[in-house]
Formats: C-alpha cells, sequence, structure tokens
C-alpha cells in the first residue's frame, strides 16, 4: 500500500478531509491531492501529517523500542 493511501487511510479513519490538511500545509487543497496522486511525501510531511492528526510516528522494533518523529525534529523552516 501506498504512503498516499495510508494517509488518506487515516484521514478516513480521524474524520478530515483532504482540504483541512491541506489548510494545515498552508496549500491548495489541488496542490494536496497531487502530492497524494504522485505519492510525493518528505520526512517532513509525514511528521506534519502525525501532528494534524494527532498520531504518533515511529519506528518500532519488536514491540519493545520505539523512536518517534516529532514536530521538534522538523528541519528548519518548515
Amino acid at each position: 500500500m501506498a504512503v498516499a493511501d495510508k494517509i488518506k487511510a487515516l484521514l478516513n479513519i480521524k474524520s478530515k478531509k483532504i482540504y483541512e490538511l491541506a489548510e494545515y500545509f498552508e496549500m491548495s487543497p489541488q496542490v494536496m491531492r497531487n502530492k497524494l496522486n504522485k505519492d510525493s511525501f518528505s520526512s517532513n510531511d509525514l511528521i506534519k501529517v502525525a501532528e494534524f492528526l494527532d498520531c504518533n510516528l515511529a519506528f518500532i522494533i519488536n514491540d519493545t523500542q520505539k523512536i518517534y518523529l516529532e514536530k521538534t525534529d522538523l528541519k528548519d523552516g518548515e
């Protein structure tokens, strides 16, 4: 499953719309749809998506070790 499909599934689970995510990213809904269609999301984008959806973004190793990616991990200016 593509990353964009997972983002769409999360939006659905959280009862959020693509236009709301676009507003959070300060872009037009069409630009967000293009990102989803092209499946082009950077690590910064994924952190922002997780923040918007009030989710955790993490690497999980054997359910015992977790490394979270958070807003503080965003590159400057994004």
